[in-house]
């Protein structure tokens, strides 16, 4: 994996809220490919699938919710990481989109986090 690219403007930190820390980061790993290490403090951090984003996962803070601000993480094949998702833990809150240009679906982490998957069609 390449360094990720930096600049201004770029979203390079996220905070995804977690009822256990452990359960959170096996399933972003096994569904996404994340990358999980541990910092030298001792917590848990990811860097996505392409090596280009960074976060950690926080306890007491409240899943983000299906209202606002809706965050895609693109995928190869929705229908597999579809399959994916239920088998670790998570719920598909919405099936593939039939009439978009792109494939999307949304689910919930095992926290209750709601974000959505998307494919490019082709």
């Amino acid at each position: 994996m390449s360094e990720p690219t930096l600049g201004n403007g770029k979203i390079c930190y996220v905070e995804i809220p977690a009822n256990d820390i452990k359960a959170s980061s096996t399933f972003y790993k096994n569904v996404f490919g994340w990358q999980v290490r541990t910092r030298d403090d001792g917590s848990t951090a990811f860097d996505d699938g392409v090596g280009q984003v960074s976060g950690t996962w926080v306890l007491n803070r409240k899943p983000h919710g299906d209202s606002g601000l809706n965050i895609y993480i693109m995928v190869d094949d929705a229908e597999e990481i579809m399959q994916k998702i239920v088998k670790e833990g998570g719920k598909i809150t919405h099936g593939i989109g039939a009439h978009t240009p792109e494939i999307t679906a949304k689910f919930s982490d095992p926290a209750g986090n709601i974000f959505s998957i998307f494919q490019e069609r082709g």
